[in-house]
């Protein structure tokens, strides 16, 4: 699978959108990637997550990690189609929110501590939570042999990302985006989307209300 296959693909729901948004990140941008918008499509998904497959079969990983919510999903088809190629079961597990950072529980760390892990998210901007997932999954023993992302639009490298032996996008966009002080678009009040992205809670947080 080739980055034009995967752009085409969110083009075709629709993943691409143009305004004024605000990332988690605290980051504006007028381009938005919506990465949730190809979830609904399972065809698509399992399209992408054989890709990543295919990029990681032969490095003997046993289990594939996503942080939640969206990496759950991607962690599921992933370890299924790694499983297929290779002809033995690789698990599905997923690390849960925790404050500002993720927690692997649930007993999956008693899956993951000892084997040989890839970490899969969808998309990365300053690769701070994807970091945050590898240094948890070492934390709970694992051995982390990989990093896997659908999109990587901040020119993300492995070193932002806690340097795992490997990382790897399936799709890098090169978008501009900014700190606030800078934003042209809230010097002229251009409205920020409340749709997507983090502009709805950012500006419950300015306005205090």
């Amino acid at each position: 699978m080739t980055e034009s296959d995967v752009l085409e693909m969110y083009q075709k729901v629709g993943g691409f959108r143009t305004g004024h948004f605000v990332f988690v990140s605290g980051l504006h941008a007028a381009t938005y990637i919506n990465k949730n918008a190809v979830y609904p499509y399972t065809s698509l998904v399992s399209d992408i997550c054989k890709g990543i497959a295919e990029k990681f079969s032969g490095k003997g990983i046993e289990v594939v990690v996503g942080p939640s919510t969206g990496g759950i999903i991607l962690s599921q088809w992933v370890s299924h189609h790694l499983s297929e190629i290779e002809g033995r079961e690789v698990l599905s597990v997923y690390a849960d929110k925790d404050g500002d950072g993720f927690i692997i529980k649930r007993g999956y760390e008693d899956l993951t501590k000892g084997k040989k892990v890839l970490v899969v998210e969808d998309l990365v901007t300053t690769g701070g939570s994807l970091k945050k997932v590898v240094e948890e999954t070492r934390r709970v023993g694992g051995d982390v042999v990989g990093a896997a992302v659908v999109v990587n639009r901040g020119n993300v490298t492995r070193e932002q990302v806690g340097e795992p032996p490997e990382f790897i996008s399936m799709l890098t966009v090169h978008m501009d985006q900014w700190p606030e002080a800078e934003c042209d678009y809230c010097a002229r009040n251009i409205p920020i989307n409340t749709e997507v992205g983090h502009g709805k809670e950012y500006l419950v947080q300015k306005n205090g209300k």
